[in-house]
């Protein structure tokens, strides 16, 4: 296919996408008050938790400006629109690269986003759970005479981020086995590093979770936890299918053994130049 022909496509395939979210953020504007509400439970929870543990909080969720509340509403239907309309522009993201693919590359790519949208869903759900006792926590640390207000763009900034990072930890576990199916790293060196890696999942699970509790950061480090050793015994049938592959085609070799490299050296190749060969081959005349 020429590349006028590509760009056309690109094009064609960018605006079906772009009228899909603009179809998708309208739609979601007609459901704004159960969206806000939605994002607003795990605020509410968290104040009446405090509230039932005897701290009285003066808090609210607030705006600063006259327009506030206009775009508040556009970016949560936008964000909305984003999320309802993904099936749609995903599929035109993978309907132009999907020809450039092998058959086995398709395989693997429709076996990924099989597996990534549940894990991805599960993640979002978790940190859905956590954000209460996450904003209790966090809320707690406010000092009996002050005050706690909260903008509303921030406070969807806040559980967007949480949700995000909880959706995404839930997908590297995929990642390491595609990495395995990759020849990237195997079943050994996982289970090498799998100290490594659990400490390195529970010190994310601190940093990602909106608060001290450790509570939270074990609700997030356990499925994780779970999740990779799942990837790591993945990981270990496949380097068992390869070798049997390998050991059927005669080419059995272990992981860490080092290959010898054999270099085929012509004698040619050591001769000096002869500084007096024209670039045909032939020698120079004497001058």
């Amino acid at each position: 296919m020429p590349l006028a022909a590509h760009l056309r496509e690109l094009r064609d395939r960018l605006l079906r996408a772009v009228l899909a979210i603009v179809a998708g953020t309208i739609l979601a504007a007609f459901f704004y008050d159960q969206l806000l509400d939605f994002l607003t439970v795990p605020y509410f929870q968290a104040v009446e938790t405090l509230e039932e543990n005897g701290q009285d909080i003066n808090e609210a969720l607030t705006f600063s400006g006259i327009a506030d509340p206009f775009t508040f509403a556009l970016k949560i239907s936008l964000v909305a629109g984003l999320v309802v309309s993904s099936p749609i522009w995903l599929y035109q993201i993978w309907a132009f690269i999907v020809p450039a693919m092998h058959r086995n590359e398709r395989r693997w790519t429709i076996l990924f986003c099989a597996i990534a949208g549940p894990l991805f869903i599960i993640g979002f759900i978790t940190g859905y759970l956590v954000l209460p006792k996450g904003i209790e926590l966090l809320m707690g640390f406010t000092p009996d005479f002050a005050s706690n207000f909260n903008a509303l763009p921030d406070y969807l900034a806040f559980v967007l981020r949480i949700l995000l990072v909880f959706s995404v930890a839930f997908e590297i576990p995929l990642f390491v086995v595609l990495l395995s199916a990759m020849g990237a790293v195997s079943g050994a060196q996982l289970a090498r590093s799998r100290a490594w890696i659990i400490v390195g999942t529970f010190v994310f699970a601190a940093l990602a979770t909106p608060s001290t509790d450790p509570l939270t950061m074990v609700v997030l480090a356990l499925p994780m936890t779970l999740l990779f050793l799942i990837a790591e015994v993945i990981a270990h049938l496949v380097d068992r299918r390869r070798a049997k592959r390998a050991a059927a085609e005669g080419l059995a070799v272990s992981d860490d053994a080092m290959s010898e490299i054999v270099v085929e050296r012509n004698l040619d190749d050591d001769r000096p130049s002869d500084l007096d060969d024209d670039e045909t081959g032939g020698s120079r005349p004497a001058p």
